[in-house]
């Protein structure tokens, strides 16, 4: 392992463009990730060419090579409760599985006139999909969802605020039903340095023996731009509100050309992990005009986490 680098790139990146979509698109980036049935699956963000956004399926044997479904998956609704704030599209999506209810729910941003909120949904097969709610005012995003209950309650992080030049802490809170939220509580907010604009969380949390892995996105301001790179943090087993270690710097950033140059440039931004054999994959957007892929041990992950001691999570706000 390169000591604060941990992830190696996949040798064929990018593992998805726009020439892998079977219909016409602008691009294809920030995929959710999960294993369903011995297959991985990929849950695209597709923009089209009107430059909306809606998310598609992709298929894979061996988590690598990927075959994308011909025809859109989830759609921006028509129902008059989610058609003025998904009329601009629906994106990021992440899933989350949560044994308890045999379910995968799906969380994304809806997009509308009335800027973005957070849209959540659940499937047992990957074939239906069925609205839950919106579950959020705006402006708000990047909302993920634990994979167990805390004292018969939902738990998801997401990002209120960070929007027009206004910084965006994580946030936790709390839900009996998926529909009604409260209880918030900041979680780690920006500092100056690598992520001194804005964070959000990343990809579900992961559960290890030392206690919630989170992967989260900071975006850093500068002359030339925004730069958005991968940190990682670990929460309390028991409370998912309590940050016991997280990494004070960037583990992962954009370095390749497909990194660097597209869309929206200077942006690596991942929204689903596969955790096998004590090694992630994480799947990533690539300068919004890509898909990529990039591995490493958990262990190593895990490690980086301690480097700023657990009393000085207190300081991130």
């Amino acid at each position: 392992m390169k000591k604060l680098h941990p992830f190696v790139r996949y040798q064929d990146n990018p593992i998805l463009t726009r020439e892998d979509i079977p219909y016409w698109s602008n691009t294809v980036f920030n995929a959710a990730a999960c294993k369903f049935r011995d297959e991985y699956l990929l849950l695209l963000r597709v923009e089209d060419l009107n430059g909306h956004s809606h998310l598609t399926l992709a298929r894979s044997e061996d988590g690598y090579r990927f075959k994308v479904e011909e025809k859109p998956w989830i759609t921006p609704s028509t129902d008059p409760e989610y058609e003025v704030y998904e009329r601009y599209g629906i994106e990021d999506p992440r899933v989350t599985y949560v044994p308890e209810d045999d379910t995968y729910y799906i969380t994304y941003t809806a997009f509308g006139p009335h800027g973005p909120r957070v849209g959540i949904g659940r499937t047992r097969d990957f074939e239906g999909f069925e609205r839950i709610a919106l579950i959020t005012e705006v402006p708000n995003k990047d909302a993920i969802l634990f994979p167990e209950k805390f004292d018969n309650q939902y738990v998801m992080m997401d990002r209120p605020g960070g929007f027009a030049g206004s910084t965006g802490a994580i946030w936790v809170q709390y839900s009996p039903d998926l529909v009604y939220w409260g209880r918030a509580q900041a979680l780690l907010a920006p500092q100056p340095g690598w992520g001194n604009s804005k964070l959000g969380s990343s990809t579900p949390p992961i559960k290890t023996e030392a206690g919630w892995l989170v992967l989260y996105h900071g975006v850093r301001e500068t002359p030339s731009g925004r730069i958005y790179r991968v940190g990682a943090m670990l929460l309390d087993l028991e409370n998912p509100a309590e940050v016991i270690g997280f990494t004070p710097n960037f583990i992962f950033g954009p370095e390749e050309l497909y990194e660097r140059v597209g869309d929206v440039p200077n942006v690596v931004f991942p929204c689903g992990v596969i955790v096998e054999d004590g090694h992630i994959k994480m799947y990533y957007g690539a300068a919004d005009s890509a898909i990529a892929l990039a591995e490493a041990r958990l262990e190593d992950i895990l490690a980086l986490c301690y480097l700023a001691k657990s009393t000085e999570t207190h300081t991130r706000f």
